[in-house]
């Protein structure tokens, strides 16, 4: 391919971006920072009766961390795992510039009406228009 240094892997829940993601970087032979980044909390949590509330809050990432690791660890692949919070898109194009990624690479939903829609209001089409490097978008 272009031969890339390090890759930025945004994950959203989809096995198939990770594992498309690692078999690149280790054709190209470079390092991977896997990232996933969950919505700030917005507004009160209703808390009555739960017992663990630290599994609450963080919206089950750290489950979402442990099977990304797996998932690498599978593959053959040694990864950098980030676990970050707040807007989305901000914080993907973010850690793309801390961690000068050459590329990233992110999933979008297929979407029946085109293209055109998949670009234009979604996180995809807001870290396209905003990231310091290429965007690699594979179909979850």
């Amino acid at each position: 391919m272009k031969g890339y240094r390090k890759i930025l892997i945004a994950v959203n829940g989809s096995k198939d971006v990770l594992t498309q993601g690692l078999k690149l970087a280790q054709e190209e032979k470079c390092w991977v920072t896997v990232v996933k980044v969950i919505p700030d909390n917005d507004g009160d949590l209703d808390l009555v009766g739960v017992r663990n509330i630290e599994a609450v809050l963080d919206s089950g990432a750290s489950q979402a961390v442990a099977d990304i690791k797996e998932t690498a660890k599978a593959e053959g692949s040694l990864i950098k795992t980030r676990l970050e919070e707040g807007d989305v898109h901000k914080r993907i194009v973010e850690v793309a510039e801390e961690e000068n990624c050459d590329l990233i690479i992110m999933g979008a939903q297929k979407i029946k009406k085109g293209l055109s829609r998949l670009f234009r209001r979604n996180t995809v089409g807001k870290v396209i228009e905003s990231a310091p490097c290429p965007v690699l978008v594979v179909g979850a």
